[in-house]
């Protein structure tokens, strides 16, 4: 019965992991979707290879910063009780692999190439697990001090701050500091309208990243015996309410109402496994009004060229979802309990805090040592051509 256990529990995982893993190619999608035609190529590109880098990357230092373990033992030790410990880095590995995913929309269409690619490697490899290893493997005593503070640790079941939120949050300094696309914001004042390229790109890569996502909640119990029906239903939820807010709020625009589900999953993750299924369909909404009046504020009025929203999206629905997770987690509200608002302030805080000091810090540096930003005629000529030497649909093909 436990080998039986044991392969049940790396299946489990397993599959966590290839479902988060495909979510990978709804990070692509969507950005291909929204960006101009010429950096499509250049959005399908940098998601794969982020993913390739934060692999590597991960496997050699990340992991070993979040639980203080690493992988440089045998491989008979490591195929112990069926590969378990492997599989669980390769699904935890997808969550880390998720914050140059999200960094990597905000940044799109005038980032240069190669420093991103070292971004990602010094954000997955220190800035993303060391805040890990504080809110999922007790490091420095931190939970430890907020339970003696508040009588509970800050709980987030499957990272609405320890991961989207802390992307988010790393995603607007590296915005701020690149800066807006050339042209978007004109001197005389007026806005320069850079529509998306493609709407069915576009929900393609939101429909993945729905379906990916009960991957992304549900497996994180991480064993089999531990898997909760609540969670799916909670995800269901936040994801149907976040829709019908955008598409009320967002006037029925398809970028609005491809973005609601998102931004409700985002918010549920940190209390999927507490809440009552009407308490999640509460806080997707919010999610996805939030996520509309603050994209429409941040490109707007702020003229912050966020390309793809990625602060409102995982950095605001983020923080919201971990402060909701201790109301709507609350046995007062419905929940299971064991959560408190004063503990998962503290815990968002901390993270907020922690990778905003990052994102400054890793692309300010970069940005002093080699540029983050393409000039204005690379710019002007696009991504694609620019970096890869190839059109997404070149116009004239080789004649022999």
């Amino acid at each position: 019965m436990e080998a039986l256990k044991q392969g049940a529990d790396a299946l489990f995982i397993l599959l966590g992991g290839i479902m988060v893993l495909a979510m990978h190619a709804g990070f692509a999608f969507l950005e291909l979707g929204t960006v101009r035609k010429k950096n499509q190529v250049n959005a399908l590109v940098k998601i794969l290879v982020d993913f390739s880098v934060s692999t590597v990357v991960y496997f050699l230092v990340g992991y070993s910063v979040a639980y203080g373990t690493n992988f440089f033992v045998g491989a008979e030790q490591l195929a112990a009780k069926n590969g378990y410990e492997l599989v669980k880095f390769f699904f935890l590995l997808t969550f880390a692999a998720a914050i140059p995913a999200i960094i990597s929309g905000g940044i799109a269409e005038r980032a240069k190439f190669w420093p991103q690619l070292i971004a990602t490697a010094v954000i997955v490899g220190f800035v993303y697990p060391f805040f890990e290893g504080i809110a999922w493997n007790q490091h420095f005593g931190v939970q430890a001090w907020i339970k003696a503070f508040t009588g509970d640790e800050f709980h987030d079941f499957a990272g609405s701050v320890v991961v989207h939120a802390v992307g988010g949050w790393i995603a607007l300094p590296a915005v701020i500091l690149l800066g807006a696309r050339y042209n978007r914001y004109r001197k005389d004042g007026q806005i320069s309208a850079h529509p998306p390229s493609s709407i069915p790109f576009l929900a393609l890569g939101a429909w993945i990243l729905i379906v990916g996502w009960f991957g992304f909640n549900v497996m994180s119990a991480q064993t089999l015996d531990k898997i909760s029906g609540l969670v799916a239903v909670n995800s269901l939820m936040a994801m149907v309410g976040g829709t019908i807010t955008a598409l009320l709020m967002g006037k029925n625009d398809p970028g609005f109402v491809h973005n609601g589900p998102l931004a409700g999953l985002v918010a549920v993750c940190a209390g999927s496994d507490l809440m009552h299924p009407l308490g999640a369909l509460v806080v997707g909404s919010v999610a996805g009004a939030l996520f509309v009046v603050m994209f429409t504020l941040t490109q707007n009025k702020w003229k912050i060229d966020d390309v793809l929203g990625v602060w409102p999206l995982h950095g605001l629905c983020g923080t919201w979802g971990g402060i909701a997770a201790g109301i709507f987690g609350s046995q007062s509200m419905g929940g299971l309990g064991g959560v408190n608002f004063t503990a998962q302030v503290i815990g968002t805080g901390l993270g907020v805090g922690w990778a905003l000091l990052g994102g400054l810090v890793v692309y300010g540096i970069l940005k002093a040592l080699m540029g983050i930003k393409m000039s204005p005629e690379e710019e002007y000529e696009g991504a694609d051509l620019t970096v890869h030497k190839i059109s997404a649909t070149p116009d004239r093909e080789v004649s022999w």
